[in-house]
């Protein structure tokens, strides 16, 4: 019962975490404004929450093109903490090179994960006309990602079903991530 209680407050508080760190890297790689001026809320809680990790890594891991290499190292180093203690919690058993391969494959669960709840509050308020900052951001988030499907899947009766199509692709990656580690496991 312990075991569970602290694998779910981990859970939480480094998902949260690394969560805010792959936003920040994403947001930063579309080139959505994050600072205080720009209105910006979910920059700004970014930030609060990510700044801790993210600004000491990147005195030693600078930006790799328009990609920040220090939000992604922190969003990993987070996995890995919490792969760690609960590997440290269940008693060590198993393999310690289990760790790192948990990490990434957590790292790209909370990737799609992200991206799922960001297409879902995009669909939902699009349904609405809303002219907040936020509306402005999700939908800058997710409409990379929907581009490509818009040019293959056509309106149907004059509704926009590629969040519909984009949410199965991200459904389909989830189990193929699963069973990519899994299969990764079992090979050490």
């Amino acid at each position: 019962m312990l075991y569970q209680i602290v694998s779910l407050l981990l859970e939480v508080v480094c998902g949260i975490l690394s969560g805010a760190c792959l936003l920040r890297l994403y947001m930063q790689y579309q080139r959505i404004p994050m600072s205080a001026r720009s209105g910006n809320p979910l920059g700004r809680f970014v930030f609060a929450l990510t700044d801790w990790i993210v600004l000491p890594l990147r005195r030693v891991l600078p930006a790799v093109g328009a990609l920040d290499s220090a939000s992604l190292a922190a969003a990993y180093l987070l996995q890995l903490a919490e792969f760690g203690l609960l590997w440290l919690l269940a008693g060590a058993a198993g393999g310690l090179f289990a760790v790192p391969i948990l990490a990434g494959f957590g790292l790209a669960r909370m990737a799609i994960s992200g991206l799922t709840g960001a297409v879902i509050v995009y669909a939902i308020l699009s349904w609405v006309q809303t002219n907040s900052v936020m509306a402005d951001v999700i939908e800058r988030l997710v409409a990379p990602l929907l581009q490509p499907i818009r040019r293959v899947l056509p309106l149907v009766g004059g509704i926009d079903l590629s969040p519909l199509a984009l949410l199965v692709i991200l459904q389909i990656a989830a189990i193929v991530l699963g069973n990519l580690q899994a299969a990764a496991l079992m090979a050490f």
